[in-house]
């Protein structure tokens, strides 16, 4: 199932809005919400979640975010000498160890706050995928929610030309290992996917004049589908160079450029079937490089207003 959403600069939806609550509230409702355990994606570090971390607080959540370092991701060069790592082959024992080791000792934290009961994990980018090969590997007796941000969960398409695994055959071994999505009762999987700017294949056949580009300044708002006019009124406008660039970000993740995503991720790929599947319009992939204005990401408090509701219920 799917779900689509406006964009961030509409009014939120008042059923939401009760979910947030005051200073006060929330110290006395925060040993009645679930524990949330927050996964770091590739190349972030703990310090990175800071905010969203006080955000859940604020609606009583008491939350416990997995201790990485930007330094910590270097011990994956491991993979290197593994022949598998050439084949394409790569598991993610032994190599990805050390954070699946990470991961424990963050749940481990987590059911003493839950006090023998249910909590939730927030997946953020790889995290989200390597939470499913901590539930495969440690089992998921107290976890009631997988909520992913970002994620891409699926292995790109094999055989097409200029499509390379980046993750050497980790995700194919966890579409192939890991367990299938569910949205029960018991255990529920939210997938939640950013549309934040539109991929475009790297040559087409318009014509662009350099003189007719748009320039972008670094600090302003930049728009969901940057685009570029062409030197007649007559033509289509044809996408920008950030959009081709992004676009081959898209094509090595799911094998195909002209599609839509966060930036880094496209949005087929961050969702998963069986799950809970959700598309939020002009959201950004990560929290290093966004603004909670112009640039938010899936942890800013004004997309999180969109998903805590899951943590909630």
């Amino acid at each position: 199932m799917a779900l689509a959403f406006p964009p961030l600069n509409c009014k939120p939806h008042r059923q939401w809005q009760c979910c947030s609550s005051s200073s006060s509230s929330s110290s006395s409702t925060t040993s009645h919400r679930r524990p949330a355990v927050i996964l770091p994606g590739l190349g972030n570090n703990t310090g990175d979640y800071k905010k969203l971390e006080l955000t859940l607080q604020e609606y009583g959540v008491p939350t416990v975010v997995a201790k990485v370092s930007r330094i910590d991701w270097l011990r994956n060069a491991a993979g290197l000498v593994d022949p598998n790592y050439w084949k394409g082959t790569l598991q993610p024992t032994p190599v990805l160890d050390w954070y699946l080791k990470r991961v424990d000792d963050a749940v481990q934290e987590a059911k003493e706050l839950a006090q023998g009961g249910k909590f939730s994990v927030i997946g953020h980018s790889a995290g989200g995928w390597l939470a499913r090969v901590y539930m495969e590997e440690f089992g998921l007796s107290h976890i009631s929610l997988l909520l992913t941000l970002g994620t891409p969960h699926l292995p790109p398409p094999k055989g097409l030309p200029g499509v390379i695994d980046q993750t050497r055959g980790l995700l194919y071994y966890v579409e192939q290992h890991c367990r299938k999505a569910v949205y029960t009762p018991e255990l529920k999987y939210v997938c939640i996917a950013g549309r934040y700017l539109q991929g475009a294949r790297f040559l087409n056949d318009s014509k662009v004049a350099v003189d007719s580009m748009v320039t972008i300044d670094d600090d302003q708002p930049v728009s969901d589908v940057a685009l570029v006019k062409n030197t007649t009124d007559s033509t289509p406008v044809s996408p920008t160079f950030r959009a081709r660039f992004v676009g081959q970000g898209y094509k090595q993740v799911c094998g195909e450029a002209d599609v839509w995503g966060d930036g880094v991720v496209p949005e087929v790929s961050a969702h998963l079937e069986g799950a809970l599947n959700i598309s939020l319009d002009g959201v950004y992939h990560s929290p290093v490089g966004s603004d909670d204005v112009s640039r938010p990401w899936y942890g800013s408090p004004a997309v999180v207003e969109q998903w805590v509701h899951h943590l909630l219920n």
